[in-house]
């Protein structure tokens, strides 16, 4: 026990160590960590609508892997609903993390080279690591590195797996989808793999992410646990092929007992209602204007921001006296950022009230 016992002393002398946050006292605070971009999950009047209809007699299990359950009515129901938004063939995972794990592992089998952005998230890491592929990271949004690598490398191997996001969970800042699709087009071997975890609900056509009508995405990640107010997530590829290639390679999703239908439903239930929830769109991003006012941000306004501390400590005592002040903004610390780069993630909802960010800015100008 000793290595382990080390490493947790290690980890509390870098200021590292962490813990799961618990219940926050009985008085009111406003939240400004939360993924729930759109004020979905905390909208009782929907979950109200959904339990009283078509959720009420849904099972509250799967009972088995999606390959093994008896009942697919409702996976089948939402991933045609998915298929007719995207134009392609969309298959669910239990989570962001089954995706891109499962996927990319499957994806990248012999004879293929990945090249990934430097900031992609730590599940696409561990999909590249169990793939065991050669891979390669080009510097955060850098379309002229990318190109360097294409240029020397692509042509070595069968296939490159060119995997970025579109809104980055740290930053909030944007891939520049449309330029990497085009350089992407310049080599006939390559697949352009976008992540729109964050993204979806809040940005593009309807709501439904940056990358839904750029020519020469080849598959998209949909994450269904942030603004969509669910749990699990989706693939969606151009092909029943590749669809069929997932079912029969991805083991996150082999095995994996599937998600509830209860859960699936309610996922397709919000997901029919996402193109039309435009006012909720608008309200987040005036509130990341007022946010980028507050934090003197230069950047274009997301609805995330950072506020880099540069240690772990500063972090950690920054977030308790804003919690002090009644917001609730928690660090993030190495290893989930490079350290030096250890920050605060403000992470904005639809529901907040404009007030709320007028107050924080006074409160951060005291402190």
């Amino acid at each position: 026990m000793k290595h382990y016992s080390e490493t947790l002393d290690r980890l509390r002398r870098e200021n590292n160590f962490r813990q799961l946050p618990s219940a926050l006292a009985e008085r009111e605070v406003i939240d400004l960590s939360s993924n729930d971009y759109l004020g979905i999950a905390a909208d009782s009047a929907l979950r109200r609508e959904f339990m009283e209809g078509e959720g009420r007699e849904l099972s509250l299990s799967a009972s088995a892997s999606r390959l093994l359950a008896a009942d697919q009515a409702e996976f089948q129901r939402f991933e045609s609903l998915l298929n007719d938004y995207y134009g392609g063939r969309a298959l669910l995972f239990n989570s962001g993390y089954h995706a891109n794990s499962g996927a990319v592992a499957a994806l990248a089998r012999k004879g293929t080279l990945i090249v990934a952005d430097k900031l992609v998230h730590a599940s696409i890491i561990d999909g590249i690591m169990l793939s065991q592929a050669p891979f390669e990271r080009f510097r955060h949004n850098d379309t002229a590195h990318l190109e360097r690598i294409l240029a020397k490398k692509a042509a070595d191997f069968e296939r490159v797996l060119i995997i970025i996001e579109s809104v980055y969970s740290m930053d909030g800042d944007f891939a520049p989808i449309e330029e990497i699709a085009r350089i992407k087009s310049r080599y006939p071997n390559a697949l352009l793999y976008v992540d729109e975890a964050h993204a979806l609900g809040v940005c593009g056509r309807g709501g439904l992410g940056l990358s839904v009508d750029i020519e020469g995405v080849d598959f998209i990640i949909g994450t269904l646990g942030k603004a969509i107010g669910s749990v699990g997530a989706f693939i969606v590829s151009r092909s029943q092929q590749m669809f069929d290639y997932f079912v029969n390679t991805a083991r996150s999703l082999i095995f994996s007992t599937a998600l509830p239908p209860l859960n699936i439903a309610w996922s397709r239930f919000i997901m029919e209602r996402i193109p039309a929830m435009e006012a909720r769109r608008t309200r987040l991003r005036e509130l990341s204007a007022l946010l980028a006012q507050a934090l003197g941000n230069q950047a274009v306004p997301s609805h995330i921001q950072p506020l880099i501390t540069g240690s772990s400590k500063s972090a950690l005592a920054l977030s308790a006296k804003l919690l002090e002040c009644g917001f609730k903004v928690l660090p993030i610390r190495t290893p989930t950022v490079p350290p030096g780069t250890e920050r605060l993630r403000f992470s904005l909802s639809a529901d907040l009230n404009p007030d709320d960010i007028i107050r924080l800015k006074e409160v951060m100008t005291k402190l």
